[in-house]
């Protein structure tokens, strides 16, 4: 790719405004009066980033659409998203909203450590049946169908409710992630995924994603993204790759592969316009793209998911 300066433009100021946010890891705080902590927050917020932490974490995502990306897996998300987070995973939600628009309360969260789980199973041996859908959640989990419908109502109950009344609806949540039958659960992340996120790779990756989320369905170049983060091509190239577990270009192409799958499934525009739309510049690069990645072509998947 042909090397750009950004100027003074979007992409330098967006720089200039995310260099100044100190990145670290998601600190989680305990909740002395309860077993695990949930909490709920706005977006855009401090806490709608690129994190990761040791800690579990099922997410419900209350307002959509948007895009996401849970270790090196991209996709699209609607309202009412459930997946759960394994410990060290990176991930992210980023909402599509007008400039100045907040979503308040987007997300309900609840969070807890392994040895919280261990421990308590240790008490109650019940609980040792949560230890294997722990072990799965390593590669991220979205929960589908039935399953995250009941799995969100717990959510929302333990949110209302506090002492023995809210710990009855966490088992019973548990209970529902951990039955869940095939058909409802799709695993995200790639098992080879390993973060290696130290402070500083944290806080180039986030300025890195938010250039990607908010410019995918238009122009984005390598260069723009080096230039972002103060870095030559190659140097950024193999830095985002360690760093992530994928190729930007690669990050990219999922990306708008997602976006195309959602026009697909739920709008009726031709696939030419869906292909420009969603940032490719000819329409047999993106039926041979759209192939290679999800195994049919976009009029055969649109056949498919409207049937």
């Amino acid at each position: 790719m042909g090397s750009t300066d950004p100027g003074d433009g979007p992409a330098t100021r967006l720089a200039e405004r995310l260099l100044g946010r100190r990145a670290i890891r998601e600190v989680i705080p305990a909740d002395p009066n309860h077993s695990v902590r949930w909490h709920e927050h706005d977006y855009p917020s401090p806490l709608a980033r690129w994190n990761y932490h040791p800690e579990y974490e099922i997410h419900l995502t209350r307002k959509g659409p948007g895009k996401f990306i849970v270790g090196d897996h991209v996709g699209t998300f609607e309202a009412g998203q459930l997946t759960l987070i394994g410990s060290g995973l990176p991930h992210d939600w980023v909402s599509d909203i007008e400039p100045g628009e907040v979503l308040h309360n987007r997300d309900a969260v609840i969070q807890f450590d392994r040895k919280w789980a261990e421990q308590a199973s240790s008490f109650v041996p019940e609980l040792a049946e949560v230890m294997p859908l722990l072990d799965q959640s390593a590669r991220g989990i979205e929960f589908l169908g039935q399953t995250a419908a009941t799995a969100a109502a717990c959510v929302e109950a333990m949110g209302r409710t506090t002492g023995l009344e809210r710990l009855q609806h966490l088992f019973h949540l548990l209970a529902v992630l951990t039955r869940a039958p095939a058909e409802d659960r799709r695993y995200l992340a790639d098992v080879w995924f390993f973060p290696q996120l130290d402070r500083e790779a944290e806080a180039v990756v986030d300025i890195v994603l938010e250039y990607v989320f908010a410019h995918h369905a238009g122009t984005v170049t390598m260069a723009e993204a080096a230039a972002l983060v103060g870095m030559a091509e190659p140097t950024f190239s193999k830095y985002f790759k360690r760093s992530t577990g994928q190729n930007f270009t690669h990050l990219v192409r999922k990306l708008r592969l997602a976006h195309a799958r959602r026009l697909l499934e739920r709008t009726h525009k031709p696939v030419s316009d869906i292909c420009y739309e969603t940032g490719f510049s000819n329409l047999s690069n993106f039926n041979r793209q759209f192939l290679k990645e999800v195994g049919e072509t976009p009029r055969q998947f649109r056949q498919r998911v409207q049937a």
